[in-house]
């Protein structure tokens, strides 16, 4: 089994998320998904309205972000079944960011309000495929992520966790779960902070002994710097896990080195792949 992980931008639009079902259904993996592109900065905007106290503001963002994923919903799903089904997971969660907006707000609340992004996107997501007639299955992350009190991951409970929720749904095709989100010693939500869904990806396929971690994202491989600042880079496609983390040091900031380490520990090879152009070569692996 391999973990493919896609970012942000990868599931940006219907569309993408469409393009992205197409790349998963050849084989039985576990798909890491982020939120949906520019949510999350939406979310983070709401917690600092709630912050300053001003839920009109809040009120207004939230507003503007259900109307957004109505307009993916309209696109995303043929049938009217599907459509209402979607609509209720995402009209649930907003109605509960609201609920935030009539209390105290702490960095409790706000770690709770950035964990709707991977929920809501990984909702739709795993209706989509059942609605393709695919036998998907929905793996809560805060049913099995979690980090200890020294908020690292807690990499014997995830394992435990995980390959109890795996040994139970045997018959199906996909497994979806969320990036970047957990709860930490204490039974909280909370997140992973260091590298995001890369590193969920990373732990993930470390907890199973996968036989690849496949990180898409808008950008063909691990490039010697970082493309959006500098012109002229060009892809990486062979190195080992020690250079990626030179490469990322020096600005080449597509993998996070640490978001890796469980990878390289277990000696699981790590693909770089760009979810634009999913026939370029990429970076073919990272190895010890």
């Amino acid at each position: 089994m391999k973990v493919l992980k896609f970012g942000g931008t990868s599931v940006g639009s219907a569309q993408r998320m469409k393009d992205v079902a197409k790349l998963i259904m050849a084989e039985r993996n576990i798909v890491v998904l982020s939120a949906m592109s520019g949510t999350t900065n939406s979310l983070v905007e709401i917690s600092d309205y709630l912050y300053k106290k001003n839920p009109d503001g809040a009120n207004e963002v939230i507003n503007k972000l259900a109307h957004k994923y109505a307009e993916h919903i309209e696109e995303f799903y043929d049938s009217a079944e599907y459509k209402q089904k979607a609509t209720e997971l995402v009209t649930s969660i907003f109605d509960y960011i609201r609920s935030f907006t009539k209390d105290l707000f702490t960095l409790f609340e706000e770690k709770v309000v950035l964990a709707q992004g991977e929920l809501i996107s990984t909702g739709m997501f795993n209706l989509y495929l059942q609605e393709q007639g695919v036998k998907s299955v929905l793996l809560p992350a805060l049913e099995y992520m979690r980090t200890d009190k020294n908020a690292e991951p807690d990499t014997a409970y995830i394992k435990e966790k995980l390959n109890v929720i795996l040994g139970e749904h045997k018959g199906a095709d996909i497994f979806i779960t969320q990036g970047y989100i957990c709860r930490n010693a204490y039974g909280e939500i909370d997140n992973l902070q260091r590298g995001g869904s890369d590193y969920s990806a990373s732990l993930i396929g470390a907890a199973i002994k996968a036989a690849e971690i496949q990180i898409w994202t808008d950008i063909d491989g691990m490039h010697n710097n970082d493309p959006r600042i500098v012109d002229g880079t060009s892809p990486v496609r062979n190195l080992h896990f020690e250079e990626a983390a030179e490469l990322a040091y020096f600005g080449a900031k597509i993998l996070h080195p640490t978001c890796i380490l469980p990878a390289k520990i277990n000696n699981i090879p790590v693909r770089l792949l760009n979810t634009l152009q999913p026939d370029a070569p990429g970076t073919k692996s990272l190895m010890q």
